[in-house]
């Protein structure tokens, strides 16, 4: 609204101070002017008076006196004159309202009987006897016992008195009407440049910061869009500061190989990048929670750790174990002054170096005792055939049978640990090729029919198909599904089931393998991608098939020689589900 604008408050503060003061002068001038004509008045009539007394005391003839009398006074007034010896008089006069005074009640009137009395000059405002006309009356002695009196309407002052208010109240309107005037053009003069500072300061607040404000004047106002134009900048370059700062701790955050998670004194996860996302996924898979966008609160143990931080006020260090994985936090207190506000934590992922120390230990016992049942049993049913245990044609047979499936499982395993190097030293050639992905996946999982029949598996696959062609090595790629969905059918109970999820979009190729079967132990589960890696302490295996620890090892090779990643999650005793992403070219 107008009167809420800085111009409507100062266009009508100067309004109300001038006709304030406008008020008061008016006042005081009509009152000055009401006493002035008053004033004025008795004076003229005085003098008029005087004039009589004087013609009156000097003229021998009475009569002339008294007709020079009735030419010196105003027309409009009369004249009253009372002898020593008692004779009256009075003029006449153009104002036909004004009555003839008689010489009794100017005698016995309180003030004006002093004339006679005292000898003294009267003046007296009145109303005349036997009517309602106020007059001015005023009165001077002569000779002995007599007086002269002038008395007028006071309305003929009062018309001067009118006349003189009008000529006061419109000279009051039109230095009102001046006023405002005056007052818009200076409060929308003085408050222009503060409109458009408002102005921009609101795009300011819309991050425009090349927003100037034009400089009019060189005054305070002059001044203070200086001041504003030095503070735009001065800002800009701040944000710009702060942008940059940010920008540059987004990208040491986001490029860092340990996870770190920024929390308020709530629990909330302010900041997060994505190797602390994984381990929060993790956690909200192992503790059987929902990871929604909207859930921002920190799991278990992470909010537990938390508290003891902002109640003990210091640093705080533990070793968390989920999904198979050792990550040591470090969480350390934020500051407000002496408030803690809330705290940072930083995760390392000591999964590698644990699973390396432990490789390092059992790679030679797993090669010796990989190879040494096919060696002994080698050694056995050669040492029978050469010291003729085996007597008939049909025994010897089998024994050699024996000798040659362990000779080809020796093969096996030395080839897959050929594959497995060669692949892990960078030597692995992609035979890339565009694949029809609905009738390749089809094909892989009619093979797998007949053991998922036999071991009495329900084997089921869903596909979402946006791209119907990708690119990558057919034969390697079967080896992935093969190991994948061969260790599922194998590790799953009679009556379980075996779901293979197929997702391709224009930039990532997603399969998902599920299983309800005995599930991976959970400290297993980092090592489950290793050489000679089996799950025979966890999982009912297929004893008529027995593997050589390698399958998942070179699987996980051929998904990241494609530029892919693999992962597995796993409860026990619920079921495993293996899945890997591999990006479109």
């Amino acid at each position: 609204m107008f009167w809420r604008s800085v111009v409507g408050k100062l266009a009508i503060t100067i309004l109300l101070l001038v006709s304030f003061v406008l008020f008061i002068l008016t006042i005081l001038l009509l009152e000055f002017f009401e006493d002035y004509h008053v004033e004025q008045a008795e004076k003229d009539m005085m003098q008029t008076a005087q004039k009589v007394s004087r013609m009156i005391e000097q003229y021998e003839d009475h009569d002339l006196a008294l007709e020079n009398a009735s030419l010196v006074k105003d027309p409009l007034s009369r004249v009253a004159v009372i002898s020593g010896d008692g004779a009256f008089w009075t003029s006449e006069s153009a104002d036909s309202d004004l009555n003839d005074l008689n010489a009794k009640w100017l005698r016995n009137d309180e003030e004006l009987k002093n004339v006679f009395a005292k000898g003294e000059k009267v003046k007296k405002q009145t109303l005349l006897p036997d009517t309602n006309i106020e007059a001015l009356v005023v009165g001077k002695p002569i000779n002995q016992n007599g007086a002269v009196f002038v008395y007028q309407s006071l309305d003929i002052v009062n018309q001067t008195k009118a006349e003189t208010t009008k000529i006061i109240l419109l000279a009051a309107g039109i230095a009102i009407i001046l006023t405002t005037i005056f007052a818009f053009f200076l409060s929308t003069r003085i408050t222009s440049p503060l409109i458009k500072m408002r102005e921009a300061a609101i795009d300011l607040t819309r991050g425009e910061f090349n927003t100037k404000v034009p400089i009019l004047t060189h005054d305070e106002i002059g001044e203070l869009a200086m001041a504003f134009n030095r503070m735009g900048r001065q800002l800009k370059f701040h944000i710009n500061a702060l942008r940059q700062e940010k920008e540059q701790f987004s990208g040491i955050v986001t490029s860092m190989a340990d996870g770190v998670i920024t929390l308020n004194r709530n629990g909330d996860m302010l900041i997060t990048n994505r190797p602390a996302e994984m381990f929060i996924e993790n956690l909200y898979y192992e503790n059987d929670l929902t990871n929604t966008k909207d859930n921002s609160k920190a799991p278990e143990p992470l909010n537990t750790l938390l508290q003891s931080v902002i109640q003990d006020e210091k640093e705080a260090i533990q070793e968390i174990t989920t999904q198979g994985r050792t990550w040591v936090m470090i969480m350390t207190p934020l500051y407000d002054q002496s408030y803690i506000r809330g705290a940072v934590a930083v995760l390392r992922d000591m999964t590698e170096e644990r699973r390396s120390d432990k490789l390092r230990e059992d790679f030679i016992a797993n090669v010796s005792h990989e190879l040494r049942t096919p060696i002994s049993m080698l050694q056995g049913y050669s040492e029978a055939i050469v010291d003729g245990v085996a007597e008939s044609k049909e025994e010897k047979n089998e024994l050699a049978q024996i000798i040659h499936d362990e000779s080809m499982r020796m093969g096996r395993l030395v080839n897959e640990l050929l594959d497995l190097a060669r692949m892990e030293a960078g030597h692995n050639q992609l035979n890339k090729e565009m694949i029809d992905a609905s009738a390749y996946t089809n094909r892989i999982l009619k093979k797998f029919k007949g053991p998922a029949e036999e071991n009495n598996v329900t084997l089921h696959l869903e596909k979402h198909l946006e791209e119907g062609t990708i690119a990558f090595d057919p034969d390697r790629m079967e080896q992935v599904f093969t190991n994948l969905i061969d260790n599922a059918i194998r590790h799953t109970g009679e009556n379980g089931f075996v779901n293979v999820t197929i997702e391709s979009t224009a930039s990532n190729f997603y399969v998902s393998i599920e299983d309800n079967g005995a599930g991976i132990p959970e400290d297993d589960i980092p090592f489950v991608f290793e050489r000679f890696y089996k799950a025979d302490k966890s999982r009912t295996r297929n004893r008529k098939k027995k593997g050589t620890g390698l399958g998942l090892a070179i699987a996980k090779n051929i998904v990241e020689a494609h530029g892919g990643t693999i992962n597995v999650k796993s409860r026990m005793n619920e079921g495993t589900t293996f899945e890997f992403n591999i990006p479109v070219e």
